[in-house]
């Protein structure tokens, strides 16, 4: 049981270190990646409840962005940073899709960063603008590998399905294999007619340790294990015309 509250945010477009803004419509993600930097948010607003658990929507998004885009400069937006923007709450509040509408219709780049399929809930919306990018993370190509650790997201099978889904409407598509996980070596293959660019990056932070160290996998998260996979992936990804990112 995922717990949600209701918060009227101070505002909705912040900074950001990977494009120049963010939008959260909602902080925490009921998907429960194990290993998830996102959860240092707990810290930040004094949440006890176990990550996974929680979900605070921002139900004055709509108000906020429209206030708000008007006194910034344009530029490129992130959705999202600290949640997933289509986790399940998305089909009770539809705040992503409003703020998306906002932003689309403004001239604003959208890029968005998801694990999940109900993004083809708002097809209708992506397809009618060419200044939006869709990222899937997908980190591993086996389902089994993916629930380990990522207990609540959506199966990497219907995220590919997804994302091919996606790319035939003329969306332009991306992954991100962020960490990299076992059984990623044969997403070049599922993926190289599919996507425009690649991320790869390595598990950065060690909230999932004891996952690891539970399936006795812990030599799968060594620095030699990153950099073999990393480099293997970049150089499959490429011999398939495929831009790719290694960020380690």
């Amino acid at each position: 049981m995922v717990k949600v509250v209701e918060i009227n945010a101070k505002s909705i477009i912040g900074r950001s270190q990977v494009y120049e803004y963010t939008l959260n419509p909602y902080i925490g993600c009921a998907h429960a990646c194990h290993y998830c930097y996102a959860r240092f948010v707990k810290r930040f607003m004094g949440i006890k409840e176990r990550w996974g658990s929680f979900v605070y929507v921002k139900v004055n998004a709509l108000k906020l962005i429209e206030e708000e885009i008007e006194k910034k400069k344009k530029g490129e937006v992130w959705i999202s940073g600290i949640c997933d923007p289509y986790q399940p709450i998305e089909r009770t509040y539809r705040l992503t899709r409003k703020c998306l509408e906002v932003l689309l219709s403004r001239g604003w780049d959208v890029y968005i960063q998801t694990k999940s399929p109900a993004i083809l809930d708002d097809l209708d919306l992506l397809k009618s603008y060419k200044n939006v990018s869709v990222f899937f993370t997908i980190t591993t190509a086996e389902d089994e590998i993916g629930k380990i650790f990522e207990p609540n997201a959506p199966p990497i099978s219907k995220r590919i399905e997804a994302l091919m889904i996606l790319h035939e409407e003329g969306i332009k598509t991306n992954v991100m294999i962020a960490p990299v996980l076992l059984g990623s070596e044969c997403l070049p293959e599922k993926l190289k007619d599919y996507v425009g660019s690649v991320i790869i990056d390595k598990l950065n932070y060690h909230y999932a340790d004891w996952v690891y160290k539970r399936n006795g996998i812990e030599w799968a998260k060594s620095e030699t294990f990153f950099k073999e996979k990393g480099m293997k992936l970049k150089e499959e990804f490429e011999k398939n015309g495929v831009r790719c990112s290694l960020l380690f």
